[in-house]
């Protein structure tokens, strides 16, 4: 009887040598459809949102389908991730249904109507070092933002996000942000059923997470004229939350009791990092 099951032991583990070395593993795409977190939200991704969910080396992309753009893009800024020169491209995202975003001719005449520019939500300048860089031009990742937010307050705190990745004490800089839909401004001429976002909303933390008290929220409004000062418009974390629709939580990789405490407060990054006083 042992020879028996000896002699079918040798037979058999041919067969099942085989059987667990056939699977080739699949090339990922160039863009992942997860439901899970990456490294660019920092402190863990915004939930809430949909779950068409984009995650990209240069940023991390919560798409809705109903808006055409992004609920939340989480990026993260280094020294090495700046870049510039870089050309502004206009696609439509490749990554996501066509029913779910927009085309170029979506924006066609807008500037000249409405006054409003395509929008990084995740910007050029601070992530165009990345190697898909090419992706911060998808119009997921655009909005139709006023031209006086764009190009004055929006502008100059991206900008201190930048000078704040620069800083020799700062190893990165975790950023998301994403649009408000609190009153009607109207629509983009050549797409009438994409309503133009009311305002923007973008929260800033430093190195390991907020816990430090290194962070900072804002909210601006379509309306504000091109002198605004960022530092006029800080907010809670808590409020962003309670405004934005779908509702999101924000840093769900903390616990909730730690979270709670951080988001009803202002932080102390503008005051002592971005020069708000």
């Amino acid at each position: 009887m042992n020879l028996l099951r000896h002699a079918l032991t040798l037979l058999l583990a041919p067969v099942l040598l085989v059987a667990c070395t056939v699977q080739v593993p699949q090339k990922p795409p160039r863009s992942a459809i997860l439901p899970a977190g990456t490294e660019a939200c920092g402190a863990g991704c915004p939930t809430g949102g949909s779950n068409r969910m984009l995650i990209r080396q240069v940023y991390t992309l919560n798409n809705n389908g109903t808006t055409k753009f992004a609920n939340w893009v989480a990026y993260k800024i280094t020294k090495a991730s700046q870049a510039s020169g870089r050309s502004r491209n206009w696609r439509r995202d490749p990554d996501l249904p066509v029913d779910d975003t927009l085309a170029p001719a979506a924006y066609n005449n807008a500037n000249n109507v409405l006054a409003v520019d395509r929008g990084h939500q995740a910007p050029l300048a601070s992530l165009a070092g990345h190697s898909d860089w090419a992706a911060l031009n998808y119009l997921s990742n655009i909005t139709p933002q006023k031209s006086a937010l764009n190009q004055g307050a929006w502008a100059k705190l991206e900008n201190q996000e930048r000078v704040l990745a620069n800083k020799p004490d700062v190893r990165a800089v975790y950023v998301v942000t994403g649009p408000l839909f609190e009153q009607d401004y109207g629509a983009l001429p050549a797409a009438p059923s994409v309503k133009i976002p009311s305002g923007y909303w973008k929260v800033i933390f430093i190195n390991d997470g907020p816990q430090s008290g290194q962070f900072a929220a804002f909210i601006m409004q379509q309306t504000l004229t091109r002198a605004a000062n960022f530092c006029d418009y800080q907010v809670t974390v808590s409020e962003i939350e309670k405004r934005t629709h779908p509702a999101l939580r924000l840093w769900s990789a903390l616990s909730v009791e730690e979270a709670t405490v951080l988001k009803n407060s202002k932080g102390k990054l503008a005051k002592e990092e971005m020069g708000c006083y």
